[in-house]
């Protein structure tokens, strides 16, 4: 009885290992096939041998499933071609079922074929490229299921994300926003992150792809300005009351603070807010930089400059450091503080010596009070101190020449003329000091 039991499973495992070596060749056979006809542009013999090969072996070849993506694509544009693109036919229907398919079993089977395969794709850039097909080809594409797809391969690859990925990741989340107003915050996060990823794959492209993800860089800024959240009130709308509820939370007060910056949106109160608080918890040179904005919006000026002043010893950049020094000569200029504000424009070039922008502001503090003798002629010497500061200023900074050079035009108008100074024995070449707390020299011309 033990023999013929044995018997009976040695014949059941023969006829086992035999079905399972034929079911082996057919799939083998039909790959092959398949794949040929593939490669050939003969996508309509290859789709029964393909589909053998995915019902039977998936496991088998894993350009099983690309072989599948470029086969049911082609029947789906047949389809379009033939109805205008309507998407309603029952065989539009049945291949892009098929499609999403092939996508899912894909990302079934990608850990198994890592285990054996190089270079297989992750699973979630995959779920990326299913999102994009989805887009693609969807009878009625559902914008809440291809972004939370887009989201999670974009937010997870970053800056090894595809470039269609990176883009639609951001135009799904628009047109999440225009049906959902509550929304719009994680739209602003959503585009910070999009640019960031842009950005570090630009940083490791290839010549020939930095100027692909440029250009999707460029179509992200684009699609943020004309979403509508990109405007100031918008900004402090959302930012407003979350910044005093998360005023402990360095992170998110930080996120407030760099949104508002990039937007130019340093004059809203959410802004300031986010600062102070920052600043309390975590003194940073934008902490204090924003602190001096809010101290000078409420028409403190000594505080807004103590505030530059520590901003300017945290920065660490000199280009910034000058930038920083220029705003608080521009605080004491509209406070009338004249002689401060130029020392404050004598620190900003100290720290970048081809900043123009405070020539200019040196020339229009001697502008606004020129007047240092009892002689008219000699008070109209100021102007050539003047005029020499914007001549400076555009030497070392073309970037302001077609400014400096307006101001030029006005003020060389109200120079001295010869005769005025000959009467007071000055001639042309001759250096003469312009008094009172401007104290610096200039030549007649």
């Amino acid at each position: 009885m033990k023999i013929k039991t044995l018997l009976v499973g040695l014949l059941l495992m023969t006829g086992v290992a035999s079905a399972s070596a034929q079911t082996d060749s057919i799939c083998i056979s039909n790959s092959s096939v398949s794949h040929e006809a593939v490669r050939a542009g003969n996508f309509k013999d290859a789709y029964q041998p393909w589909r053998v090969v995915l019902d039977n072996c998936p496991l088998l070849r894993f350009y099983t499933f690309t072989d599948g993506f470029r086969i049911l694509k082609y029947f789906l544009d047949e389809d379009n071609k033939a109805n205008n693109n309507a998407r309603t036919s029952e065989e539009y229907k049945k291949y892009f079922d098929e499609l999403m398919e092939v996508h899912d079993l894909r990302l079934k089977y990608i850990p198994e074929f890592q285990k054996t395969v190089k270079n297989v794709p992750s699973v979630e850039s995959s779920i990326g490229v299913k999102a994009i097909d989805y887009i693609s080809y969807a009878p009625n594409p559902d914008v809440d299921q291809a972004y939370a797809w887009l989201s999670e391969s974009a937010n997870a690859v970053q800056g090894q994300s595809s470039v269609p990925v990176l883009h639609y990741f951001l135009e799904m989340s628009m047109n999440k926003l225009k049906k959902d107003e509550s929304h719009k915050e994680q739209f602003i996060q959503d585009y910070l992150n999009a640019t960031q990823y842009v950005d570090e794959a630009i940083e490791n492209a290839k010549d020939g792809a930095k100027d692909q993800f440029q250009n999707v860089k460029d179509n992200l800024v684009a699609l943020f300005i004309n979403s509508g959240a990109a405007d100031c009130e918008s900004l402090q709308e959302i930012y407003g009351d979350k910044v005093e509820e998360n005023k402990n939370d360095l992170e998110y007060l930080k996120k407030v603070i760099d949104i508002m910056k990039m937007m130019k949106c340093t004059e809203e109160e959410a802004y300031f807010q986010a600062s102070y608080y920052v600043y309390q918890i975590e003194p940073t040179t934008d902490a204090a930089a924003g602190c001096a904005y809010m101290a000078f919006k409420k028409g403190d000026i000594d505080g807004a400059v103590k505030f530059f002043d520590e901003s300017i010893d945290l920065e660490t950049d000199n280009i910034k450091k000058a930038e920083k020094a220029y705003m608080a000569a521009a605080v004491l200029t509209s406070a009338k503080k004249l002689s401060q504000a130029r020392s404050y424009c004598q620190k900003a070039i100290s720290y970048n010596e081809n900043y123009g922008a405070p020539y200019i502001m040196i020339a229009q503090l001697y502008a606004t009070s020129p007047n240092w003798s009892d002689e008219s002629a000699l008070n109209k010497c100021t102007y050539f101190l003047i005029v020499d500061k914007l001549q400076r200023a555009k030497a070392v900074d073309p970037s302001v020449t077609e400014e400096a050079n307006k101001l030029i035009g006005t003020y060389s108008r109200y120079t001295p003329s010869a005769q005025d100074l000959f009467m007071l024995g000055y001639k042309a070449g001759d250096r003469i000091t312009i008094g009172g707390w401007i104290g610096e020299s200039t030549t007649i011309r």
